[in-house]
């Protein structure tokens, strides 16, 4: 092999366990996933199994970035643009908009109406949102607060919570700190 594809590997496997790492994932959370299992990725991250396609596109799904981040040998916006990838779950659709190594985590979200959003959640962090479009209805315990266009919310993600769309499509910008992004960057 030469040294060029070599050292691609090694930077490849270098940015796997990095961007695993700093989302606090173990091997056993990113296997979930990616629908891998642990053994594949850690093996992967050693050098003991071969970089390819069939492991990199499911791991680069799971950890929401495309497959030139983990490719990329240098780029001079690198640093500076950041190109989204969607992500979809059922009545919600995500793009990343900031780097998975920070120490906060930005989103555009996209909730579609009567999308089923799950019971109210409780996790450590704080939240931000600023609602780009529509109006959602935002459950604080036992509070329920509407907030549209143009409006903005902050709140302790102690106290159980939710977002729902109302009345058609609503787009917001979230912001987490690092608790907040470990418990909202998941695919169910």
């Amino acid at each position: 092999m030469p040294a060029d594809a070599t050292d691609l590997d090694a930077l490849v496997r270098s940015r796997l366990r990095s961007l695993r790492q700093s989302l606090g994932w173990s091997l056993d959370a990113l296997a979930e996933r990616a629908n891998l299992s642990a053994s594949t990725i850690s093996r992967l991250e050693t050098g003991k199994r071969s970089v390819g396609l069939d492991v990199l596109v499911p791991l680069a799904r799971a950890l929401q970035i495309d497959l030139d981040s983990l490719l990329e040998v240098e780029s001079p916006d690198t640093d500076v643009v950041i190109r989204p990838v969607a992500s979809h779950r059922p009545g919600e659709t995500t793009w990343p908009l900031s780097r998975p190594t920070g120490s906060t985590t930005a989103m555009k979200v996209r909730l579609e109406p009567g999308a089923p959003r799950g019971e109210p959640r409780v996790h450590p962090g704080h939240d931000w949102l600023y609602v780009l479009e529509g109006r959602i209805l935002l459950t604080l315990g036992e509070r329920q607060l509407v907030v549209e266009a143009g409006e903005a919310a902050e709140f302790s993600t102690m106290t159980p919570h939710a977002i729902d769309a109302v009345d058609g499509v609503a787009e917001l910008l979230m912001v987490f700190d690092g608790d907040g992004q470990r418990a909202h960057s998941h695919t169910d």
